[in-house]
């Protein structure tokens, strides 16, 4: 049985285990693209705080994509698995081209989800990254890596359904992981949403202009 209708419901419900983190000017969410921003979008409506995205694309090994001999992140930040790397020789001018190629794609996903807006300066905060569902946790993992090199105060994990054994091992990496469900077996994380239909560029780029200019509910007291 499904947990969740879609993202949003999803997103929803995760915000209920983020409180304590609500009307705190410190905390950004950080969703990553695509399908953990609807899901963001929610969490920092909820908890009034800002919303952006950290856009992480991993480098395959060539041949052998699925492999991550590291990944590069927004801000030109790039983390390299040199377990990977060194036992498969793969010598410095693959890993730039691979790079190279990433770092176009990045730019791409950058421009039209943000349209070229500097970076938040995280340096300080606390930061809550926000993805869908922690299946593997490889993409989550190198958000972690670059992100710490901005140096956050403190990186909070938050997804609504997570594989028991990655939401444990990454806390051993953040301050704190909230995995909301961690059903067991996992089986994948689209079996637990009714609607997991693909997220599009077109509207991470809505979420974001929405979060930015929140639509006022009739008169607001602030």
């Amino acid at each position: 049985m499904p947990i969740y209708e879609n993202r949003l419901q999803a997103g929803r419900y995760l915000a209920t285990q983020l409180q304590q983190y609500a009307n705190n000017p410190d905390v950004i969410v950080l969703a990553l693209p695509r399908g953990g921003v609807p899901v963001g979008f929610e969490v920092a409506k909820a908890l009034h705080v800002p919303l952006d995205v950290f856009i992480v694309r991993k480098l395959g090994v060539p041949g052998h994509e699925e492999l991550a001999m590291g990944a590069i992140a927004t801000g030109g930040i790039i983390v390299l698995n040199n377990e990977v790397i060194n036992m498969l020789h793969i010598p410095r001018r693959v890993i730039d081209a691979v790079a190279a190629r990433e770092e176009q794609e990045l730019q791409r996903r950058d421009h039209l989800y943000r349209d070229d807006r500097p970076l938040p300066d995280v340096k300080g905060k606390i930061i809550i990254l926000v993805d869908d569902g922690l299946a593997t946790g490889s993409t989550m993992r190198a958000a972690i890596e670059a992100l710490k090199q901005e140096h956050p105060a403190k990186i909070v994990v938050a997804t609504p359904v997570g594989a028991p054994q990655t939401c444990e091992d990454l806390s051993q990496l953040v301050s704190q992981v909230i995995c909301a469900q961690t059903p067991e077996p996992f089986y994948g994380v689209g079996y637990w949403y009714q609607d997991f239909s693909q997220t599009s560029d077109q509207e991470v780029h809505d979420l974001l202009a929405q979060a930015r200019h929140p639509q006022p509910v009739g008169a607001q007291h602030h």
